[in-house]
């Protein structure tokens, strides 16, 4: 493993142990040429997936990207870490176990809009506000009803 600090291609394992959710091995390594201590994941890739982007431009299935985006969703809300790494995990596991070499990046979407609903109201509007690209306060407005629409009858 290359060192993040002084880029020696060597490293030593200190610890291993796994994640809080069980889905990743965490590893904290030193590197054998500066002594710099740094962490490193471990997760299983169960086959490589391709992502069809709008225009069909295709690129490597990348899960700190959806990471990512459920984090910006759920900035500031009561959800737990662990709860942010459940859902991505369980979707990159519907992902991968789907057995298709390619998915629409719009697919994906959809998913991270589905596990939001489920997991907070607010993180969901937020991330189909980018996802659906709103452009008024109109837009807000009509889809946060249709939430309150579904949660009223739960």
């Amino acid at each position: 493993m290359r060192c993040p600090f002084c880029a020696h291609d060597d490293s030593q394992v200190k610890d291993s142990r796994p994640s809080e959710d069980n889905t990743s091995i965490r590893r904290r390594r030193q590197c054998e040429g500066c002594g710099a201590r740094f962490t490193t994941f471990e997760r299983v890739q169960l086959r490589e997936v391709v992502v069809v982007k709008s225009g069909e431009r295709r690129e490597p299935f990348d899960r700190s990207k959806i990471e990512q985006s459920v984090s910006l969703a759920c900035r500031k809300r009561p959800v737990t870490q662990e709860r942010l790494d459940q859902l991505v995990s369980g979707i990159q596991r519907q992902i991968e176990t789907m057995g298709d070499a390619e998915v629409p990046s719009k697919m994906i979407g959809e998913m991270v809009m589905e596990g939001l609903r489920q997991l907070d109201s607010v993180a969901y509007i937020r991330f189909a506000s980018v996802y659906r690209d709103f452009t008024e306060a109109r837009d807000f407005e009509e889809f946060a009803s249709s939430v309150q629409e579904v949660s009223g009858r739960t």
